[in-house]
């Protein structure tokens, strides 16, 4: 009876973390499916490539939120942010379809953006308690869901451009409106913070959270300047706007290989080893994608998806082990923060691709790149259970 019984409470973790995995895909493709239908909108809109960097960045600067909604999560508590984000990041991807100028463009992106930062803490925070023994594990599954859905989302919406137009974009959102109503039942709540809680350590802790969110800036720019850049210098090329679109897909859903492989073996060899080794990794890629041509590019773009997003889990639960006080607070500092940062490069990189061609953003990416490694060598390691 004690065997079926621990089945019995093992089965719901595991179908809630699923159920939670599916949400995160549903709401990062919504919110990030925007390079694979950017020359669509610049064409349409009558706008110049060296808007890309700011429309992206329009995106991406509202995730610089999850650290004050992380403080916000902790405070309150329970799980109806998850649900706010995921609904608000739907709707904006809908509405993506309907701006008529640059203006309501970037308001639309900017909701996106808002609400994608409402999505991640309290779901990052919460998703350690569904893996029991192995946190690691259970994050990468999670991760699984929403890198994936940043992979197929841009190539879906790409094929609904091409076959309808930009107006039919609101078709993605159906998906996710009808998840809402489970999840508030898979999402893990979260206790609130009580006045008599454990303050947090600001001065131990920010030597090594400043450079954790260095490094992780410098990781998303890379990633940033991929999915930005490679489908502008794909079509610029006379490629298709769907081809361009399944460069990010390749890049991105083969990544998942390292979501979950990262999460499994930092959990036997510990995280900063595989993050010095996944960023050296990443390097040495996107230098061949720079001069590889032809078939070689696919195969580069998925190895460098391995190598980038193995590093995704594991600078979260970092940040985590850094602010064991605030664990929301935490993961918004690795992930929005980072991403916030990461946008604002990506709007500077904007005139350098109007003036050198869409493949010079990914050489500064680079350099940023190679600074990330020695920043990861000084990350703390995570002490594992004897």
């Amino acid at each position: 009876m004690a065997i079926a019984t621990t089945a019995d409470q093992a089965r719901p973790q595991s179908n809630r973390l699923i159920g939670m995995s599916w949400a995160h895909f549903l709401n990062d493709g919504a919110a990030n499916y925007l390079p694979g239908v950017l020359p669509a909108i610049l064409v349409s809109l009558n706008l110049s490539v060296a808007l890309a960097g700011t429309i992206m960045a329009a995106l991406l600067m509202g995730q610089a939120l999850q650290p004050l909604v992380g403080l916000l999560a902790d405070r309150v508590g329970g799980r109806i942010m998850i649900a706010c984000g995921l609904f608000g990041s739907s709707l904006g991807g809908a509405l993506v379809g309907f701006a008529s100028d640059f203006w309501s463009l970037l308001a639309v992106l900017m909701l996106i953006g808002i609400s994608n930062s409402f999505f991640h803490p309290q779901a990052l925070a919460g998703i350690p308690k569904l893996g029991g023994d192995k946190p690691g594990m259970a994050m990468s599954v999670f991760m699984v869901g929403g890198e994936v859905g940043r992979g197929v989302w841009p190539a879906i919406a790409s094929w609904v451009v091409v076959q309808w137009g930009l107006a039919y974009l609101w078709i993605l959102a159906i998906p996710a409106l009808l998840t809402l109503p489970f999840l508030l039942q898979w999402a893990p709540k979260l206790p609130a913070r009580t006045a008599d809680a454990t303050p947090i350590a600001w001065r131990r802790h920010a030597g090594p959270m400043s450079r954790l969110v260095a490094f992780s800036t410098l990781r998303s720019l890379m990633i940033f300047a991929v999915v930005t850049f490679v489908p502008l210098m794909w079509t610029q090329a006379g490629g298709s706007l769907t081809t361009g679109a399944s460069f990010i897909t390749v890049m991105l859903v083969i990544g998942v290989i390292g979501n979950v492989g990262g999460g499994h073996l930092s959990d036997r060899i510990g995280r900063r080893p595989l993050l010095v080794a996944a960023m050296s990794l990443s390097v040495v890629m996107l230098v061949a994608f720079l001069l590889a041509s032809g078939g070689w590019l696919w195969l580069v773009l998925g190895i460098l998806g391995i190598s980038l997003f193995a590093t995704l889990p594991l600078g979260i639960l970092i940040a985590q082990d850094i602010l064991p006080e605030n664990r929301s607070l935490g993961s918004g500092l690795a992930l929005g923060l980072s991403n916030g940062l990461a946008a604002l490069g990506i709007m500077a990189l904007g005139p350098v691709a109007a003036h050198w061609g869409p493949a010079a953003p990914l050489w500064v990416a680079l350099i940023g790149g190679i600074i990330s490694v020695p920043l990861a060598m000084g990350l703390p390691e995570h002490e594992r259970p004897g």
